[in-house]
């Protein structure tokens, strides 16, 4: 691991990252790379593999020490390594966004389209599916993704273009709900 650094004012903090991973072997090893390639000193780590986020992912949370440009690029080194990076420091998904798609969301592959949402700026925070005729005909899931500050445009823009490429309906908020 790289040693911790001080900044030009000489302040190491603690810092708190949440984290979504796939269940799989050497996920969470995976995980810690960028944080040791990137001088933070690791604190603590929560990995509670009986619990799933909505996306049937497990949560992990780290406690780190750096400085705050260290900090910055361990961050910036998860997400450029395909971590769903859920909240990192003082950084909080403060705004929320409910959305429904109806359609053949099944057979369009719901994992990929939940994935293909989750982004820098949003992070599906619950789904309710249903499909009261089953899998093979169309069904409806209420989105709530959890937007950072100001970025509720730029994660609706997303969802649009996802609706639009798998041919799903959308419903959007109405212009000042949801704020």
């Amino acid at each position: 691991m790289v040693a911790v650094s001080e900044s030009a004012d000489g302040t190491v903090s603690a810092y708190t990252v949440r984290l979504e991973l796939v269940d799989e072997p050497g996920e969470l090893l995976r995980t810690l790379e960028p944080i040791a390639d990137n001088g933070g000193n690791l604190l603590s780590i929560f990995h509670e593999r009986g619990s799933l986020t909505p996306r049937g992912h497990i949560p992990v949370e780290v406690d780190l020490e750096a400085t705050p440009e260290r900090f910055e690029s361990i961050v910036t080194a998860l997400r450029e390594a395909g971590v769903n990076v859920i909240q990192a420091g003082a950084e909080r998904y403060g705004e929320e966004l409910s959305v429904v798609l109806v359609g053949d969301l099944v057979e369009t592959d719901l994992s990929d389209t939940l994935s293909r949402l989750e982004c820098a700026s949003a992070s599906v925070a619950d789904i309710a599916l249903s499909a009261p005729d089953g899998t093979d005909e169309p069904a409806s899931a209420r989105l709530r993704l959890a937007t950072q500050t100001g970025e509720r445009d730029r994660a609706l823009d997303t969802v649009r273009d996802v609706a639009d490429e798998k041919d799903l309906l959308l419903v959007e908020p109405l212009v000042g709900a949801d704020r």
